[in-house]
């Protein structure tokens, strides 16, 4: 039998404060490169609670969703070189300070502050081919709102014995 395939479902975080937008630096198999805070959906959350949860483990700051910036598909390879397909669901919101003990998730080296031109000429260190993509929709005002994604709430399960 074959395996099924299907893509990697990530969640990214756009936050803009001051004209500087919030990235993270990264420890990857290919250097450092930058990124939006993102990561991947996990089993039983939802998209909102994925970005709310990736971007407190990425950056040690709570996330407040406001919008959804848009739906993003694109290819790319693992460090086995498979091919691997990313559908990213990008929401816009605000951070608050530095959470009190909260470290930085595994492999992030330091989060900062950057405008899209500083965004742009680092383009050769970008995780994803998306970050300056999600930039440019935000800066073009681009917006949906949260009502648009629904989580249907998992059924309980059935009592023993029935």
């Amino acid at each position: 039998m074959t395996q099924r395939w299907k893509p990697h479902v990530t969640v990214a975080a756009v936050i803009e404060r001051d004209g500087r937008f919030l990235l993270v630096e990264e420890r990857t198999p290919d250097g450092l490169q930058l990124n939006q805070p993102a990561g991947h959906l996990e089993s039983g959350e939802s998209l909102l609670e994925a970005v709310v949860r990736e971007t407190r483990e990425e950056t040690a700051r709570a996330f407040e969703p406001e919008a959804l910036l848009g739906i993003y598909q694109a290819r790319g390879n693992t460090p086995e070189n498979q091919e691997v397909t990313y559908l990213r669901f990008a929401f816009v919101g605000r951070v608050g300070d530095p959470l009190a003990g909260q470290a930085l998730d595994d492999g992030i080296v330091r989060t900062l502050w950057a405008t899209p031109e500083q965004i742009q000429a680092e383009r050769a260190r970008h995780r994803s081919p998306l970050l300056m993509r999600c930039v440019d929709d935000y800066l073009r005002g681009q917006r949906y709102p949260l009502e648009l994604i629904y989580t249907h709430a998992a059924p309980a399960a059935a009592p023993e014995g029935t």
